[in-house]
Order: structure tokens, then C-alpha cells, then sequence
């Protein structure tokens, strides 16, 4: 296998780092321990703005019909009836619905940078039998950079199992879905770029919760006069903890006992500027995400106008980018070279991210069909409406005419009026 071998050049994997020691010190001010702020891969899913983002970007891939089109010369898009369309539409493989798959491959892609699918190739007839996803935490990528290995291929997949076994996949039989890349061949993930943003929203939630759970009791200073030792400093402060913070003790009158005061220490979560560091980091891990602030409940500047542009914005800055890379990757692995050349491609259905406004949807129709940009049938497709006659040709407003014909009209006019002496 290649991954034995010797004469393997450079290898590209996902390995995840740990926490930054700079958090040591404000882990132990909130009392947590290093995993409650450590995010790798799924435990990022823990923060709550994270969760929501990858959660949007996942369903609005996952709910998108996948189609094939063949390009020719008179139609430029033209549906085709290939057997792969029931595996990309309906069910990829016996286990899981396309909704299934093609989310769960852009939560792996948001979480990781990097999303792989294996195509199950019967070798008899070369056709695709099924799509799998693989979990990308596994994969590694071996790149032959130097051209040492007898083979066309440079480039190398090899995925660990569950059991430790190790297979070496062709690029031609796996599907890879990069994020934003620097080498083009693996890409980088958000949650390792942004780990301190996340980390610091992941504190806040966290200090926000402690707090909640000690009744929203300030810390501070126990005063006892008297000496204590190690032991006995520890036994006091735990009956007082136990008598003065916890949700069952919030807004109860705390009796001291006789030598002993509570000096608070009065750090305000307004002092602190709690809520506007919290909205700052929101802002910015939608903004990596591409995420609009309202689609996070973030309304503070919004508006209906500004909310319905904020729409289209996500749709055609953020959505449509991710929808060209799993077009073009698809595009390129599933069809044979015969099937490129005659023009066939796969193109996600956009247009069903309006069934939900019915308004919206039929005043388009509308102008389509009046600016003659598709037939009355075309827009009934649209709906799975069945044809109906006299409905497949272009309509018009007869209003409007070319302006070729309209310079006719006008010449001969004026030729009519010579004729006449005018």
C-alpha cells in the first residue's frame, strides 16, 4: 500500500491542535477545566453560534435538489434522465436519504475544512453503485510531488477505518470537498482558525452558566478572625459555598458566624462590557461562516428591507460559492470522459429556497413569462404541475418590440409620407 511506501513525498492530514496555554489562567479564574474550553471538531458544535451556523449552511445544502443537465447547441440547459440521478436525488446510499448525505458532508466541511464521499465503482460495467461519506477526521492525503511512483496519479487517499485498517483510495473514486484552501489541496478548517473566538464565546456561555448555577452570587472575600490552617481554610470556605451560593440559596438570608464577614468583590457583568464582547464575537464567527446576523436572532440593526437583502446576500455570496464547489468536484468524478464531452453537468435546484413564498415565487413567473424568458409549461414544471396546450410557446407584452423592428416601422413611415408629398 502507499502508505508503506518508502517513496511517499508529502503528507497533507487534519490534525487538530490543542488548546492554547494562554487560557490556563482565565480556566482556573472561572473554574473550569481544559476540556470544557477545548473545541475540536464536533465539541465546537457545544457553542451555541457555531451550532446555529453550521446547522444553516448543512439543511440549505441538504434541501437542495441535485439535477443533471446536458448543454447543446440550441437548448443551454436541457434536464437528462441518467441513472446516477436517483442516487443524488433520493438516496445515495442503503443507508441514509440525499438530505442525510449532502448535510452531513457540509457539517464535516465546516468542521474539518475538508469532506470526502467515496464512490462505490462496480468493475464490470464502470457504473456508480452508491455514495458514501467517510469521516474526515481519518483521511490523509499522500502527494507524489516529485513524480517518483510509476503512476499517473500524484495524488493519494489513505482512510484508517474503525478497526485500524488502512486503505489506499484513487482521487477517481472519492469525492473531496475542500473550504477556503491555500494549496488547493486541502482545506482549512474554520473551528482551528477561529479557536480563540470560539473558545472566548464558549468562556462566556460557560461563566454566564456557573453564575447561574451559584445564584448569581458574586465572588469575594472571607474574613475570619482568628488563625486557620490549610485544612480548616478549606472547610470553611466549602460550608459557605454551601450555605450562601446555589440556585436554592438565591436571595436567601445568609447567617455568619461569630468572627467571620464577606467582603464582595463587585466585578459587574456591565462593568466587564459582557453582553457587547458577547455580540462582538457572534458578529465575528457569523461572518467567517458567512452567516447573516438576523438568521442568529442578532436583530439589533435590522429591519424588513434590510432583512430581505441580508437574504439574497446569503444566498447568492454565500450559498451559491459552496453550491459551485460541489458542482464542479461532482461534475468532474462521476461521468466518464464520453459523458464530459458530450456537456453533461450536475446543478443544484436553487430555486426551491423560494417555495416557501408562494408570492415571491409566482410574481417571477410572472415576469418570465411576460419578458418571454419561459414558457408558460417551463413555469409549471417549476411547480411538478402537468403541462398544458398552447403552453409551450413564448408570450409577450404586445407592448414591447424589438428595436430593429421598431427602425423599420419608422422607415416606413417615412417612405409613406414621401409618397404621399409630405
Amino acid at each position: 500500500m502507499l502508505f508503506r511506501s518508502a517513496y511517499r513525498r508529502r503528507l497533507y492530514n487534519q490534525q487538530l491542535t490543542g488548546a492554547d496555554q494562554n487560557w490556563n489562567d482565565l480556566r482556573e479564574w472561572l473554574g473550569l477545566t481544559g476540556d470544557e474550553l477545548s473545541i475540536r471538531g464536533e465539541k465546537s458544535l457545544k457553542e451555541t453560534t457555531v451550532y446555529v451556523c453550521v446547522k444553516i449552511l448543512s439543511e440549505t445544502l441538504g434541501k437542495l435538489p441535485l439535477k443533471i443537465y446536458k448543454s447543446d447547441e440550441n437548448v443551454q440547459r436541457k434536464p437528462v434522465n441518467h441513472y446516477l440521478l436517483f442516487l443524488m436525488k433520493v438516496r445515495p446510499n442503503p443507508y441514509m436519504s440525499a438530505f442525510t448525505f449532502w448535510s452531513c458532508l457540509e457539517t464535516q466541511r465546516n468542521l474539518y475544512g475538508n469532506t470526502y464521499a467515496w464512490m462505490d465503482i462496480n468493475r464490470k460495467n464502470g457504473r456508480i453503485q452508491g455514495f458514501y461519506p467517510l469521516d474526515s477526521r481519518r483521511m490523509q492525503i499522500y502527494v507524489d510531488d516529485v513524480g517518483l511512483l510509476s503512476s499517473e496519479q500524484s495524488v493519494w487517499y489513505v482512510y484508517t477505518d474503525n478497526l485500524g485498517n488502512q486503505y489506499k483510495i484513487d482521487p477517481d473514486e472519492i469525492l473531496h470537498f475542500k473550504g477556503l484552501t491555500t494549496n488547493g489541496l486541502v482545506g482549512l478548517s474554520v473551528i482551528e482558525q477561529l479557536k480563540n473566538t470560539i473558545e472566548n464565546s464558549n468562556a462566556s456561555a460557560q461563566f454566564l452558566n456557573n453564575s447561574y448555577k451559584r445564584g448569581m452570587s458574586v465572588s469575594g472575600v472571607l474574613q475570619y478572625v482568628g488563625d486557620l490552617d490549610e485544612e480548616g481554610r478549606r472547610k470553611t470556605r466549602e460550608k459557605f459555598e454551601h450555605m450562601a451560593t446555589g440556585l436554592i440559596n438565591a436571595n436567601r438570608i445568609a447567617v455568619m458566624p461569630l468572627g467571620m464577614q464577606f467582603q464582595p468583590l463587585q466585578l459587574k457583568m456591565t462593568d466587564a462590557q459582557f453582553l457587547e464582547n458577547t455580540r462582538f464575537t457572534v458578529q465575528q464567527l457569523t461572518a467567517a461562516f458567512g452567516i447573516k446576523p438576523h438568521q442568529v436572532n442578532d436583530m439589533t440593526k435590522s429591519s424588513y428591507a434590510s432583512v430581505s437583502e441580508s437574504n439574497r446576500e446569503f444566498y447568492t455570496d454565500t450559498i451559491m460559492a459552496i453550491l459551485t464547489n460541489y458542482e464542479q468536484e461532482i461534475t468532474y468524478k462521476v461521468f466518464l470522459p464520453s459523458e464530459q464531452q458530450s456537456d453533461l453537468y450536475v446543478k443544484f435546484n436553487a430555486d426551491v429556497i423560494l417555495r416557501g413564498d408562494i408570492e415571491k415565487r409566482y410574481a417571477m413567473y410572472k415576469d418570465a413569462v411576460q419578458n418571454m424568458l419561459k414558457t408558460p409549461n417551463e413555469c409549471r414544471a417549476l411547480e411538478e404541475d402537468p403541462p398544458m396546450d398552447g403552453g409551450d410557446i413564448l408570450y409577450g407584452n404586445a407592448a414591447l418590440a424589438p428595436a430593429t423592428l421598431l427602425a423599420e416601422g419608422i422607415a416606413f413611415q417615412k417612405k409613406g409620407g414621401e409618397k404621399n408629398g409630405n
